[in-house]
């Protein structure tokens, strides 16, 4: 008997901007057989709601993204819109992503039809940067509706091809699958005592092997640092003052002043507190694209954690070889800001503070 899957379809956007287009994926989904998802129904801006949004992505079978010429709204914890947060997430918990983004060209005409709200004005540099990693991965780029129920049409007919997925199934067709489970659970079981077991055996006669340290050349580490000091970020977390103005930081300067924590790990547990928050959410991401963090799944728990590799501790001992070479030939005393306040485990950046890390300094 052939089972007819629904699969379950999370449509994230911003809002407003966006209403014809998420109607346009809404109608394709339907009309390819499987249960659209969204939130549009709820009004972001606690935690509470972020956890129910969590809970939609953890049930949908596939995550889809149309993005605008708009950021969305921020959360004030980790600087990143909902909308940012809402696809991080999807990608962390390995859901099927397709995306869709507008062409300059559609937005620009848009914007000309119903004006200057349709585009970003505040968040340009945070849209920039999460559009850049959208386009990393396998997305396509839209013009108007039709499009949209295109690339919603031969995706999905693609993904139901490809993958298994949990999906919904109409109760007629559920058959009784007790034995069965059982039946699993006893082999389950058996497997993982035999798997015990022969781990033992590996480890009583298994000679550790070293691994070569991987090397990287003074030129290499320099060219990236030349990139991390480019990239900016804005955040009030390290402010005494919270009605003062956010303030941006390099993430140079970032990973000089905290990176005890990051050779620790930062984790983005529930309970986190707000540096941790932000560094998980809006700079960790930024140093895994150049290859220096990396997020690892911790067994045995719902959080997860971003750690330094190997080429990222490489950098930091780059930068205290650099800032130490200037000290000897300019040495000077910087200050500590009043406007900041103390990071746990760590000294705080300051701002307006740049590092100097140019060849021959």
């Amino acid at each position: 008997m052939t089972i007819h899957k629904k699969l379950q379809v999370f449509v994230s956007s911003t809002y407003r901007d966006l209403k014809p287009e998420r109607q346009a994926a809404v109608e394709a989904i339907l009309k390819a057989g499987h249960i659209p998802a969204g939130m549009e129904l709820f009004s972001v801006g606690s935690e509470s709601q972020l956890e129910t949004i969590r809970r939609w992505i953890d049930e949908s079978d596939v995550y889809m993204l149309i993005l605008g010429g708009r950021y969305g709204s921020v959360d004030p914890k980790t600087s990143l819109s909902y909308t940012e947060l809402e696809y991080d997430y999807a990608l962390s918990k390995d859901k099927p992503i397709f995306a869709v983004v507008v062409t300059d060209a559609a937005l620009n005409a848009k914007v000309k039809a119903e004006g200057m709200d349709l585009i970003e004005t505040e968040y340009q540099r945070e849209l920039k940067f999460f559009r850049e990693k959208v386009l990393s991965r396998i997305s396509s780029f839209f013009c108007d509706v039709k499009d949209i129920k295109l690339a919603v049409h031969e995706t999905m007919a693609d993904y139901t091809k490809r993958l298994d997925f949990t999906g919904w199934v109409s109760g007629n067709d559920v058959v009784d699958t007790k034995p069965l489970l059982e039946e699993l659970s006893r082999l389950r079981e058996e497997k993982e005592k035999l798997q015990a077991e022969l781990s033992v055996s590996r480890q009583a006669v298994a000679k550790p092997t070293p691994r070569p340290a991987t090397k990287w050349q003074d030129e290499d580490l320099q060219e990236v640092a030349n990139i991390l000091l480019g990239i900016e970020v804005s955040t009030k977390v390290f402010l005494e003052d919270q009605n003062q103005p956010a303030t941006s930081y390099s993430i140079l300067t970032l990973l000089d002043f905290l990176g005890d924590k990051l050779i620790t790990g930062i984790v983005n547990k529930y309970h986190a507190n707000e540096i941790e928050i932000f560094l998980y959410y809006n700079v960790c991401p930024k140093l895994e694209i150049q290859e220096l963090a990396a997020l690892e799944k911790v067994a045995g728990v719902q959080w997860q954690r971003y750690r330094l590799t190997a080429k990222g501790k490489a950098l930091l001992a780059f930068i205290e070889k650099k800032k130490v070479k200037n000290a000897e030939t300019s040495p000077a005393t910087v200050k500590k800001s009043d406007a900041v306040k103390s990071a746990p485990s760590g000294p705080t950046p300051r701002k307006g503070r740049k590092i100097k890390l140019s060849e021959g300094s």
